[in-house]
């Protein structure tokens, strides 16, 4: 029997003498029951601040609250997420910023986008500039630095582009339309071996041939598919036959388990949008509408803090389908 020591109270627990207690009971007893929630947004927080009820999170706040845990969940280990359709101006480009840059505001970085398009990309266009121009094949001609044990994340930083309040880096391709070669799969495999080491989420914006070395090799990578389309019937009979495509390849599962992005114009006149919707749905895991957004349509630099809270919820939808996937 254990006695308590004058002066302490007797809180009328016996222990269970048949069992030695552990380490892990005596810490169980330091667990503390979360609090419950309380809304920090709209009317419901305005409430809140007069300090006369405590009202629980409104259905927005919980969907919000919900995406950023989803966003912010341990996947285990370095994960690919490549987004891809071979027509141009399918908004991939845009995609793997804005996801880059909602996956590194929520997790607060180690995610990288690297454009992986296999002549000339206008990712680093659209990307926050930096103190130097270097791209992915001055990378790949220093490879060496970076063998064995070499190199630091503080090297990495002479080829990548800090988003600052993006919180992620930017991996640029050749910005000349005439320089250099085609990259190779084993260039792809070996630029991937070295950011792999630095970083835990990589976003791999394509090129438009899909039988480019680089962009099998970046298939054969994938752990999340992301298909991205216009609303418009060429840009989605593209994605479509990619996806005949891959799935002839023995890709059924990528493109299963994908996620499609439909990007709305300004207005929905003349746009097939519940057929686009309906192919796809039966298709892919998931189709989500990324609405229009003016500051991404002018073609300059994309700002996370300029865009629309719109847009920023739409992104963390759509960044919390493709979590959902990792």
């Amino acid at each position: 029997m254990t006695r308590v020591p004058p002066g302490y109270p007797d809180v009328g627990w016996t222990p269970d003498l048949g069992t030695a207690p552990t380490a892990e009971d005596f810490a169980r007893r330091r667990q503390v029951r979360p609090a419950d929630p309380v809304a920090t947004m709209g009317v419901r927080a305005v409430v809140n601040k007069t300090g006369l009820v405590k009202l629980p999170p409104g259905r927005h706040e919980q969907e919000l609250r919900h995406d950023i845990e989803m966003v912010r969940r341990n996947f285990g280990g370095l994960r690919q997420v490549t987004v891809v359709n071979p027509k141009g101006g399918a908004g991939k480009t845009v995609a793997i910023l804005l996801l880059a840059m909602t996956f590194g505001q929520k997790r607060g970085g180690y995610v990288l986008a690297w454009d992986n398009n296999e002549t000339q990309g206008t990712l680093g266009m659209r990307a926050q500039q930096d103190f130097h121009s270097r791209t992915v094949r001055d990378m790949l001609r220093d490879l060496g630095q970076f063998q064995g044990a070499h190199g630091r994340v503080g090297d990495l930083s002479q080829y990548v582009r800090s988003q600052g309040e993006g919180m992620f880096d930017v991996l640029a391709s050749d910005e000349s339309a005439t320089g250099g070669e085609m990259l190779t799969a084993s260039a792809f495999a070996e630029i991937r071996e070295v950011v792999s080491r630095f970083y835990k989420l990589i976003f791999v914006d394509t090129g438009n041939n899909v039988r480019a070395q680089n962009w099998q090799a970046a298939m054969d990578a994938t752990d999340q598919l992301v298909v991205t389309m216009s609303a418009r019937n060429d840009s989605a009979e593209t994605a479509a036959r990619m996806l005949d495509h891959l799935e002839q390849s023995g890709r059924q599962r990528l493109v299963r388990q994908a996620v499609t992005v439909v990007s709305m114009p300004p207005s929905r006149k003349e746009i097939d949008l519940p057929a686009i919707q309906e192919h796809f749905a039966a298709r892919t895991r998931a189709v989500l509408l990324a609405p229009y957004e003016r500051l991404i349509d002018t073609g300059e630099p994309i700002r996370y803090g300029g865009l629309s809270s719109a847009t920023r919820d739409a992104w963390l939808k759509i960044a919390a389908s493709v979590a959902e996937g990792l």
